[in-house]
């Protein structure tokens, strides 16, 4: 059985190297013009490079978004954007405009193409047409059903790969095709540069009572109409790969690093026991404590979103997402022989403070680092870690790889 691919978000080269780390198959990321993430720190030809020699290094692979809605006054640009990105070696290209396409496989013939879920297929016809038109895989719509998707893949020629969003943030609007953002700033989220006016609290009005603003009310703390829960799909593993989606995108360029560790270690863990338990003839059931990974990074409520029908997908209490942990630091290296763990301050500690360690190796799950002593670069002893990306040094029997992760549960002293 060919296993499925999971995609994580990468907006910079930090990121990158998370994702991979955390059990990421493949990254997605934005050049410097042409993604719809112009606010992300994205990468600019030398560090597109950089990106994927250090991906295929590690025999995982690169796509690169150029998925805006173009205007004539693009192509220009594009032609010799899709020329560099053929030349540096990336995996695939994703589109959303016909016309953008076209010219992708006119002017970088061996470039992959694969459609962005801002072209909005929905339905079997529509994939088959784009496969028709070279492109290798179809990002579906999130409005995509889990029938559908069965359907979908049928229909489909075999060696056309489906794509789905199984985790993150959601857009309000359809697949992603908002004008709110340009109605209230002047900022297109078609062009990359939402300003996420959905997440917002509104006021409704009653025009012959003097105009004055009413928020609408729910608990006191406002009703946020426009604004998405976060997509989940992590109890839903089985059912995805059965229903023969090729690759499990996960949505998150504009989000830290410690999310993309702690979701990408999740389902990499979901992924990996489903497949153990296949092959040896067991009954898949996903672990708790899998699942409660995914409460210990910034969220919104989680709905499984259209897979299955639900309504259920606005928050109604509040736009703001919740977290209750902290990123504490992110391990530098191990020396063995002093027994020392090197560490890189992303948030305050002190002595005596239990850290929890989040890693891609089974041995160090549900681990907690008590903080005993640290010490500076000189080895002089240090009480209260408060200097932003201070390397500290930690006398400890764990032997933690170079990109885990310490946090701490906020209000855990």
């Amino acid at each position: 059985m060919e296993r499925v691919e999971l995609l994580a978000p990468a907006g910079d080269m930090d990121k990158l190297k998370t994702a991979l780390h955390f059990g990421a198959d493949a990254v997605y990321i934005g050049g410097s013009c042409f993604s719809l993430r112009a606010n992300a720190k994205n990468f600019d030809r030398e560090q597109l490079k950089e990106a994927v020699e250090y991906t295929h290094e590690r025999d995982k692979k690169i796509y690169v978004a150029a998925n805006v809605f173009a205007f004539n006054s693009d192509f220009p640009a594009l032609e010799e954007y899709f020329r560099m990105l053929e030349s540096t070696g990336v995996d695939a290209v994703i589109i959303s405009d016909a016309g953008v396409l076209a010219l992708c496989k006119q002017v970088a013939p061996n470039l992959e193409i694969h459609l962005s879920t801002q072209a909005n297929t929905t339905n079997k016809y529509a994939a088959k047409f784009w496969a028709e038109q070279g492109v290798k895989r179809v990002v579906l719509a999130r409005e995509t059903s889990m029938s559908d998707i069965r359907e979908i893949r049928d229909y489909l020629p075999a060696d056309v790969e489906i794509e789905a969003f199984v985790h993150g943030a959601m857009c309000i609007a359809y697949s992603g095709r908002c004008l709110l953002s340009n109605a209230l700033t002047g900022r297109s989220s078609n062009r990359g540069d939402c300003v996420q006016a959905c997440r917002w609290e509104f006021a409704i009005v009653e025009k012959n009572r003097g105009g004055i603003p009413l928020t609408i009310g729910e608990e006191e703390r406002g009703t946020y109409l426009l604004n998405s829960k976060d997509l989940n799909m992590i109890g839903h593993i089985g059912e995805l790969i059965e229903s023969g989606v090729t690759s499990f995108k996960v949505e998150g360029r504009m989000k830290s690093p410690y999310y993309v560790a702690s979701v990408i270690n999740a389902y990499r863990k979901a992924i990996d026991l489903y497949y153990e338990c296949k092959k040896d003839g067991k009954d898949y059931v996903l672990p708790k404590y899998i699942s409660d990974e995914l409460f210990k990074n910034s969220h919104r409520a989680y709905t499984t979103g259209f897979y299955y029908g639900e309504k259920d997908n606005v928050c109604l209490d509040t736009s703001q997402p919740a977290c209750d942990y902290d990123f504490i630091a992110r391990v530098k290296g191990y020396d063995k022989d002093k027994k020392m763990l090197a560490v890189e301050m992303r948030n305050r500690f002190r002595k005596g403070d239990v850290l929890e360690v989040l890693s891609p190796d089974d041995r160090y799950f549900d681990k907690n680092l008590r903080i005993d002593v640290m010490y500076d670069e000189d080895m002089v002893e240090v009480e209260d870690a408060k200097r932003v990306q201070q390397i500290l040094y930690v006398p400890t029997d764990f032997e933690l790889s170079e990109g885990d992760i310490l946090r701490k549960k906020q209000n855990n002293q």
